[in-house]
């Protein structure tokens, strides 16, 4: 009798569990859980970190050594 009654609940919380993850499965819960808590929250600390502007950094093209391409100039032998 006791076997039968833990076999039960066993069988009965294996059930729950199922119904509730086919139910999260069924209705995209996990998805609308990332879109709509888990992403603001994330987008909330990223937007506030600092970052370099690409674009008003300058080039400086005399910061690059000079190229040749002859016979006498060349690097590698």
């Amino acid at each position: 009798m006791k076997f039968k009654k833990t076999l039960l609940k066993i069988l009965g919380t294996l059930a729950l569990t199922y119904v509730g993850l086919f139910l999260v499965f069924f209705f995209d819960l996990d998805g609308k859980a990332l879109f709509y808590f888990v992403e603001p929250m994330l987008d909330k600390h990223y937007s506030k970190l600092k970052r370099r502007d690409m674009l008003k950094q300058p080039y400086g093209m005399e910061d690059f050594p000079e190229y040749s391409y002859t016979e006498e100039n060349r690097d590698i032998e």
